[in-house]
């Protein structure tokens, strides 16, 4: 028992990169050079050179936050056959879904994804999926429903033959387990009728979103949905699984979440999804650990939550794990990715050196929380066992729902999510998804997702890590989740414009990266790490004046490259 106890769950290994090192230390003094060199010419040149000179002091800068960020690089391993000899009762996990359009992102894109995560190597009774449909659409809650019926089939089919793709439309594409002859007859015939149901499944989908209006009669179940506006419309919560009992090959829950919204209150896009998922699921089943994917990030590894717990559980201080980042891979990849709409070079070099600071920034997918991080506690706080956290004047800034206070207090402590009966705890999920819920109270500037950007993953991430808290980067093989890339030009560059100005709204707003460095527990070269990316808006002016130089100079007939000089014998 004790040899089982001191069993690793992870290892933390640095990369060796002298070559790399070396390379860009050369690099960074190659550039430096030529900025002295330019200074000291600087009064014997005209406005080229001058112009010449500051383009060549921002490649510079940026260059240098780039050496510092990826100088470290490390990588972690997991061994999750180890989890459940160190844990046995392994902790409840909170899994949440959002989507927001039902046209930009098709249901049937969405159902995947609520199946991959239900279908995971983890006891079902241990899960519970929230989804969070920010359109209000009835398609995408017919959908839920028919995909539940066809879960019951699945997931018992994904753990009785250990499938490893879990997502149905991605298995049977064919590139997973495929039906030749040496597979045995039980399971070509449940293979042929797994298909089957999910090809009815689909059928289905389709033909109610080909419907003009809606996708079946608003009678019954789907009542809530008569007569809704998008941006105006009561909550409308669903309980359409809940797990009972032990069975082995069980369901774990799925919730529907149509949170409440008014055209004179404001509803702050997916911070604001985030914080009502977060808040339902405190008064539902309050597990200790969220994990968060957007509707289109498939589980690609079945192994996820315990990696993930690997992480999380088995760190000797929790100050090095406030939240676990899985990289962003997506499937299908394009040949020529020809807009960087998949952030190859973020992904495969920058993170891992993030990872060797204060860890990877919060990618706002594929990510697994501590519930009482997201609640805003800080590291030392959480070594006091919360004494400075459990006041009534404390508690009470979390909203006026004394079912959602009691959730989060003993969140704060740390204690085991809830077993109840979700029916329950309905009432309060209505009021905790109330859009004045949060009037009066901390949510969006000291706890949940924070309000104050388009990219409110960057600027949460920020903030927890302004807070003394670690985070840290895992990349399995098999990737842990994959997903779709915009490959055509207005979506990658819509997508583009969205995050850049959202990562600038960071820069210069009072919680940016030098101000928490300056007033908080924020690391320096993490700090610069943080500008590396929220800067990457600007990078445009610099590149695009640098490119127009040759041709202006060539005009004009003045240099701004450094000449050669010949010596004559």
């Amino acid at each position: 028992m004790a040899n089982e106890l001191s069993l690793p769950l992870y290892e933390k290994i640095a990369r060796r990169n002298t070559i790399q090192r070396a390379l860009d230390a050369a690099l960074l003094f190659l550039l430096i050079s030529l900025l002295v060199y330019r200074l000291f010419s600087l009064k014997n040149h005209g406005f080229p050179w001058l112009l010449a000179f500051a383009c060549e002091s921002w490649f510079t800068f940026i260059w240098s936050l780039t050496v510092s960020t990826k100088w470290n690089p490390v990588e972690y391993i997991t061994y999750p056959e180890n989890l459940e000899k160190r844990f046995p009762d392994l902790p409840n996990v909170d899994m949440f879904v959002t989507t927001a359009d039902p046209v930009l992102e098709p249901p049937i894109i969405t159902v995947n994804t609520v199946l991959s995560l239900l279908a995971v190597d983890y006891p079902a009774d241990k899960l519970a999926c929230y989804v969070s449909d920010d359109a209000c659409s009835p398609l995408t809650y017919y959908s839920l429903v028919e995909a539940s019926k066809f879960a019951k089939l699945w997931v018992p089919f994904c753990k009785k033959y250990k499938v490893q793709v879990r997502a149905p439309f991605r298995y049977f594409l064919g590139d997973s387990e495929p039906l030749n002859t040496s597979s045995s007859s039980e399971f070509k015939q449940d293979w042929l009728k797994i298909k089957a149901e999910y090809e009815l499944l689909v059928r289905k989908t389709e033909e109610a979103a080909q419907k003009s209006s809606v996708p079946c009669d608003l009678i019954g179940e789907f009542a809530d949905f008569y007569n809704v506006e998008r941006h105006n419309h009561p909550t409308i919560i669903k309980i359409i699984l809940e797990h009972r009992g032990t069975v082995s090959d069980a369901v774990p829950n799925l919730v529907y979440i149509s949170r409440e919204k008014k055209p004179n209150k404001p509803h702050h896009y997916k911070a604001g999804a985030m914080n009502v998922l977060t808040r339902v699921s405190g008064v539902m089943t309050n597990a200790p650990f969220m994990l968060n994917v957007d509707c289109d990030m498939l589980v690609n590894n079945p192994q996820v939550i315990r990696q993930a717990m690997c992480q999380l559980l088995g760190s000797k201080n929790e100050r090095e794990t406030g939240f676990v980042q899985f990289p962003q891979v997506f499937y299908g990849e394009l040949r020529v990715d020809s807009y960087a709409s998949q952030f190859v070079v973020f992904q495969k070099y920058m993170s891992c050196g993030m990872a060797g600071l204060q860890g990877p920034h919060y990618m706002g997918t594929g990510c697994f929380h501590r519930r009482k991080v997201i609640y805003g506690l800080w590291p030392e706080d959480a070594k006091k066992e919360i004494r400075n956290h459990t006041s009534f004047n404390d508690i009470k800034e979390f909203g006026n729902s004394e079912e959602f206070i009691s959730s989060t207090s003993q969140a704060l402590k740390g204690k085991k999510g809830f077993t109840n009966n979700l029916s329950n705890s309905l009432e309060a999920s209505f009021q905790v998804a109330s859009c004045s819920y949060e009037s009066g109270t901390i949510w969006g500037t000291k706890c949940g997702w924070i309000y104050g950007s388009t990219v409110e993953d960057a600027l949460t991430g920020l903030t927890i890590h302004a807070k003394g808290w670690n985070s840290t980067l895992l990349t399995p093989e098999p990737p842990a989740f994959t997903g779709i890339s915009p490959s055509w030009g207005p979506g990658a560059m819509g997508h583009q414009k969205r995050s850049a100005t959202g990562l600038l709204e960071i820069l210069v707003c009072k919680n940016n990266p030098i101000t928490a460095t300056l007033t908080a527990k924020l690391q320096f070269r993490t700090c610069l790490a943080y500008l590396w990316f929220l800067v990457w808006g600007l990078h445009s002016i610099p590149e695009l004046c640098y490119a127009v130089l040759p041709a202006y100079c060539i005009l004009t007939n003045s240099p701004f490259l450094p000449k050669v000089r010949k010596n004559t014998p």
